[in-house]
């Protein structure tokens, strides 16, 4: 059943609206999965779609409550904008927000009061446009031992359980893990566009944790990815020490070999290679840079090392 959870009034006779999908079985217990926080983050979008077409074909199957909300940011996702057009604020740093503030606040409250008390939520987001992600879950280490095992469920090909980031507090994920949720953040594929692969596998692993947790009696007959687990190994960021255009020799989500050529940076000015950008180790390149200006300390990649 679609819901409107939260209205606002804007101008010219326009409304935002806050809505969701909200599909019900025999028990209470409850698990929502968000996605369109960032406007210009497309992938959450098909995953969405994935998930309300399974669901609409499987409602006898469902034994819990598995709310959907497919585009928080709507303004951000018709204007092709990241942040809230006009008050060109962050929604994913305001949280939990204010009722009785401006409106991203105000939004970002409606979302978190309407999400609480939810057992699990899943926040989905894509990469920006400068890098391409392999599909991950990112954990804050204090979170981590109740988090890991929800996300090996997710068939996601790489776990990072990171340090706390005070920049990060105000994220929708760790505000509703402070509010007692079990809060996964997916990062996968690149702004702007639709990695339709990434986003079957996204689909498929949420459908296995449904059935996990006991939100679905369903049988998935496909296999799920065992993940990298990052406390088992270590990230390297591979950084551009020359200003130019990087051109990649590398497969984003391959094994790369220490001292394995992953691009160059040029000057289409001069026709000179400025640097050669060289893997550190061998590991998992999980990171990619896919917008090709690039500037000294520009993030090429990032690798995983076991």
């Amino acid at each position: 059943m679609v819901e409107e959870v939260f209205s606002i009034e804007l101008g010219a006779s326009e409304k935002l609206t806050l809505k969701r999908n909200r599909y019900k079985g025999t028990s209470e217990k409850r698990i929502s999965i968000v996605s369109g926080i960032h406007g210009d983050e497309l992938e959450g979008q098909m995953v969405c779609f994935l998930l309300n077409d399974f669901l609409q074909k499987n409602q006898e199957k469902i034994t819990g409550i598995i709310d959907i909300y497919p585009s928080v940011n709507p303004l951000g996702l018709d204007s092709i904008s990241r942040n809230i057009p006009f008050y060109d604020t962050d929604l994913n740093r305001v949280f939990p927000g204010f009722q009785k503030r401006s409106l991203p606040e105000r939004l970002a409250n409606a979302l978190v009061e309407s999400v609480k008390g939810s057992e699990i939520v899943i926040d989905i987001h894509s990469s920006n446009i400068f890098l391409k992600e392999l599909p991950q879950i990112r954990i804050n280490s204090i979170y981590a031992k109740k988090l890991v095992p929800l996300a090996q469920y997710l068939n996601v090909n790489f776990i990072w359980v990171h340090q706390p980031v005070d920049s990060l507090s105000s994220t929708f994920t760790c505000t509703m893990n402070k509010l007692g949720s079990k809060a996964l953040l997916i990062e996968m594929g690149i702004g702007l566009r639709i990695n339709k692969d990434y986003c079957y596998q996204i689909f498929y692993g949420i459908i296995n944790l449904l059935i996990k947790e006991g939100f679905l009696d369903y049988k998935l007959d496909i296999s799920i990815k065992k993940p990298l687990l990052s406390p088992g190994g270590k990230i390297h960021f591979i950084n551009a020490n020359q200003s130019g255009i990087f051109i990649s020799e590398t497969e984003h989500g391959s094994y790369v070999k220490k001292g394995q050529i992953l691009g160059k940076i040029v000057s289409s000015l001069t026709g000179k290679i400025l640097e050669t950008v060289l893997s550190p180790v061998d590991g998992l390149l999980f990171t990619l840079r896919e917008y090709p200006v690039v500037y000294e300390g520009s993030l090429i990649g990032r690798i995983f090392s076991e």
